[in-house]
């Protein structure tokens, strides 16, 4: 697998040290790197059996927690080597709006140190599967799309109601992997005029793409407990996210 070249050091530590934990009969250990100076570490989930593909989940601008440590979970249950990484740091300060904001606003503002991160935490978990895939959700979502623009080697690009919008200077003519959007009709961020014109960058670079839009879903509509919480258009994504991988990793 080929990752953009950035400056970073990788450094693996112990599962005994980082401490290790069985997720739905699925073994969870972490992976420690840094960048510049900042420390990560990503969560992985592994399967009972041999993996038939790995798949990096980025976070939402609220940083890698719980959620994505279960979604890496229901992965591994179905057979996939789960990879939750981290983009904001183990020192990163989460308790609110205004941190999250200052977080993820500080990537949208340095798209070099985005793309580092990103590419950092792939290597620095990656086993080299033959098959490897990155999904994420909101923010994790546009970081996805931002992987994506960057021409990350990778087979496929899940975005689940992520920000859609192309920076200024930026297109899809490096993008290697097929492109998957999970959207909801009504959501206030990215609406369908966003979605339209990612389609048509996308078919102008000749990229496989596809996108499913749930009627009447907004924002976040995956996120149990948020306001835009969506349980139909969250299984329906979901089973379609799965359907995705199977067919990408039996090919």
């Amino acid at each position: 697998m080929k990752i953009l070249n950035t400056m970073f050091t990788v450094s693996w530590l112990a599962a005994a040290a980082l401490g290790t934990s069985v997720l739905a009969g699925a073994h969870s250990t972490k992976v420690g790197y840094t960048v510049g100076d900042k420390t990560f570490e990503a969560v992985v989930a592994m399967p009972q059996a041999a993996p038939k593909a790995t798949v990096f989940i980025i976070h939402d601008w609220n940083g890698l927690d719980d959620y994505e440590i279960k979604r890496a979970s229901m992965l591994a249950d179905l057979g996939y080597r789960a990879v939750a990484l981290d983009l904001f740091g183990t020192e990163a300060q989460l308790n609110g709006f205004e941190d999250y904001r200052r977080e993820s606003g500080a990537l949208y503002a340095d798209r070099a140190e985005f793309r580092a991160r990103i590419a950092a935490g792939i290597a620095a978990s990656s086993e080299g599967a033959e098959r490897e895939f990155l999904a994420g959700y909101c923010f994790g979502g546009a970081a996805v799309l931002e992987s994506a623009r960057a021409g990350m080697d990778l087979d496929g690009f899940i975005s689940f109601h992520g920000g859609l919008g192309t920076p200024e200077g930026q297109d899809y003519s490096q993008t290697k992997g097929e492109v998957l959007l999970l959207h909801g009709s009504a959501d206030p961020v990215s609406g369908m005029g966003d979605l339209a014109s990612l389609l048509t960058q996308l078919t102008e670079a000749n990229v496989a793409h596809s996108a499913t839009v749930y009627g009447g879903a907004r924002h976040s509509f995956t996120i149990e407990g948020s306001r835009d919480y969506d349980q139909n258009a969250e299984q329906k994504s979901w089973n379609a996210f799965i359907a995705f991988l199977d067919s990408a990793s039996a090919s």
